[in-house]
């Protein structure tokens, strides 16, 4: 038995981090205003009217570091973010004034290198998830902390853009958990898989500064590139910091 110890949603794809102390999950749904919009580039091909898009369609951590150390709050329809580096952004997405104006924002962190942000879309399907499933990510402070130690440094938990994470398992154990279900608090998830990590991981949530080579140790120390899981959620209910995890 583990416990709940900190839960995370992302408003905007791989654009800003909101730490939350509860949330209500819903049966086959993604955790609610996470990867609800997320920012086009101008060589996507990705169609607004589908309601999700593959990653590469988008504005990401993986090829402009600095978005990474962006911070969010998303309050009912208004957004707040947050970076280091330049003055903060307070909108509500989905007024096209609005939207234009992160676009803008978003510009300013982007690497000048890569395709430039060019529109503001709306999840509709499910949430902007890297699969086109409607899962959360579940990740365990045990396999965080013994990864750090292999490389001789602490890891945020930021860096992995995990919805749920856990503690008091062994480190990895949760890869023992696919195809299983378990229980957080009183809702139930079957876990699919496990999720393969890019370089967006090795970027400082606090500094939008590549420091750290985690894919690098994840693939010299246990053999691949995988952190974390997926899992689908099959019985609807809230979950709070401390709520117990059954696997």
């Amino acid at each position: 038995m583990g416990v709940l110890t900190a839960l995370y949603r992302h408003p905007i794809k791989a654009i800003g981090y909101e730490p939350l102390e509860n949330i209500s999950l819903t049966a086959g749904q993604t955790m609610p205003g996470d990867r609800l919009w997320a920012v086009m580039h101008e060589a996507s091909k990705y169609d607004p009217a589908e309601g999700w898009g593959k990653c590469m369609n988008f504005v990401r951590g993986a090829s402009s570091a600095r978005l990474m150390a962006v911070k969010a709050k998303l309050k009912s329809a208004r957004l707040e973010l947050w970076h280091p580096d330049i003055e903060p952004l307070f909108v509500s997405p989905d007024a096209a004034e609005d939207a234009e104006r992160v676009i803008n924002w978003v510009a300013q962190l982007c690497d000048p290198k890569r395709a430039k942000p060019v529109k503001l879309v709306k999840a509709t399907k499910q949430g902007m998830t890297d699969r086109g499933m409607p899962w959360v990510s579940i990740l365990s402070d045990n396999s965080l902390a013994d990864l750090g130690a292999r490389m001789g440094v602490t890891l945020a938990r930021e860096r992995f853009r995990g919805n749920i994470w856990v503690e008091g398992f062994a480190p990895f154990a949760e890869f023992d958990w696919v195809g299983q279900e378990i229980t957080i608090g009183g809702v139930r998830l079957r876990v699919a898989e496990p999720i393969t990590r890019c370089v967006a991981t090795t970027v400082n949530p606090d500094t939008g500064i590549s420091d750290a080579d985690t894919l690098g140790t994840l693939d010299r120390e246990y053999g691949h590139q995988d952190f974390g899981i997926v899992a689908e959620v099959i019985d609807s209910g809230p979950i709070r910091i401390g709520d117990r995890v059954m696997a």
